[in-house]
């Protein structure tokens, strides 16, 4: 791999990092604030909110400037929205100016990939930063975790700087302090990211012609027959990740008897698994057969329903290990496969633009429907049950379209299809 790639990595980590550290903070923040418990998922909501509505127009941003300078504009946007929570904005307001940020940011970073990389290596580096992604949200999500903990909070509260007072008064503050840390130093990685000499088309600035040319590129993307899988898949596992997110939490709550600070280790564990999962499909499976982990699909929802007979923490970790590395196994060649029909279809910029679209608007969704059963009060064991049927059945339902879809091309010969 290049010298540029790893730069990449390491902004993309820290970057990363302080999104998954400051949902945990912003939770902690709604429960101080005596907020309703189906707020929660509205958290995430109104951060991907952005990338549904603003889907039209970062394409053309990401693909106007050169990919590192768009990194750094964004992590800085990020670093805005972290502040107004700091300064009192209700937490929903604020991470959705966050999610503002990483809209813009998503673009860029993952058309760098295919500006700096033959698409040979796209399905490992695709492996790599979805590894490294899940390792920051590991650590981001522990790293909340304890920034919220009472114990953590009062030694950093303790800190004094001689001559200056930072009106740094309670625990929450303390912990935004830090993670604007983690936003910095990802800009200082965003500086050294090097150009890559990809340049396109003059980018249209009229919002009218770019919401038409983006209705274009996702229709293009939907109607190929390789694009329609892998963009299904994709879309609904951020969807259903984003939604179990806020399942585990509430689990570890309800079935485990466990605080905010602890639960969060476990998302962490599930994000163990993905990592585990995308390194054995970047050293396993390449481009070619992407296709064939589809049923990972389907038994990662089944393994789900298995959380409702779990009470043991003991036998709560090896089982989300499991459905993490049954994600991160079916998402990443399908991802590299995503990005590599989006970028001899369409430019790089512009078919993140709509995957990012889609999978957003999936996870929008689902969040709204475990909001709205949360707020009827349902039973969290009908919760879970509900989402793994729900995985296991699309899954499957989109493996009989592409077994159609075989009919008709073969799969093999579509992958080296380009452009005309």
């Amino acid at each position: 791999m290049k010298r540029g790639f790893y730069i990449i990595m390491a902004a993309q980590f820290f970057s990363s990092l302080a999104d998954n550290a400051l949902l945990i903070a912003a939770i902690a923040l709604l429960a101080q604030l005596k907020s309703p418990e189906w707020m929660t998922p509205l958290l995430k909501l109104c951060f991907v909110l952005s990338y549904v509505l603003l889907a039209a127009f970062v394409g053309a941003f990401a693909d106007a400037l050169p990919k590192g300078r768009v990194m750094l504009v964004t992590n800085l946007i990020k670093v805005a929205g972290c502040a107004l929570m700091f300064f009192s904005v209700h937490p929903l307001i604020a991470y959705a100016v966050v999610g503002f940020g990483a809209a813009a940011y998503s673009p860029a970073k993952y058309g760098i990939l295919t500006e700096l990389l033959p698409p040979e290596k796209l399905v490992a580096a695709n492996g790599w930063i979805e590894g490294l992604t899940v390792s920051s949200i590991i650590l981001g999500t522990v790293l909340g975790g304890a920034l919220v903990n009472p114990a953590i909070a009062a030694t950093l509260l303790r800190f004094d700087f001689p001559l200056l007072d930072f009106g740094v008064d309670t625990p929450i503050e303390a912990a935004l302090c830090v993670i604007v840390g983690g936003y910095v130093l990802a800009a200082a990685f965003n500086l050294k990211i090097p150009d890559t000499g990809a340049h396109y088309d003059h980018q249209e600035r009229n919002p009218i012609k770019l919401f038409r040319d983006f209705a274009h590129c996702t229709v293009i993307l939907w109607n190929d027959k390789l694009g329609q899988i892998s963009l299904a898949v994709t879309t609904l596992f951020w969807g259903a990740g984003a939604t179990l997110q806020f399942i585990v939490l509430k689990w570890a709550e309800k079935s485990l008897h466990m605080p905010l600070d602890k639960a969060a280790i476990l998302q962490g564990i599930v994000a163990v698994g993905v990592a585990l999962g995308a390194i054995g499909a970047a050293r396993f499976i390449p481009l070619k057969k992407s296709l064939s982990v589809m049923p990972m699909g389907i038994a990662m929802g089944m393994v789900v329903i298995m959380m409702t007979l779990v009470h043991s923490v003991w036998i709560a970790y090896p089982l989300l290990v499991l459905i993490g590395i049954l994600s991160g196994f079916f998402v990443v060649p399908m991802n590299a496969l995503l990005q590599h029909r989006g970028h001899v279809l369409m430019s790089a910029g512009h078919s993140i633009a709509v995957q990012n679209f889609n999978e957003n608007l999936s996870i929008l969704t689902m969040l709204s429907l475990y909001a709205l059963m949360i707020s009827l009060n349902l039973d969290l064991n009908a919760v879970i049950v509900l989402f793994g049927l729900f995985v296991a059945g699309t899954m499957y339902l989109v493996m009989r379209k592409h077994a159609a879809n075989q009919h008709e091309y073969d799969s093999v010969a579509l992958i080296g299809e380009h452009k005309h």
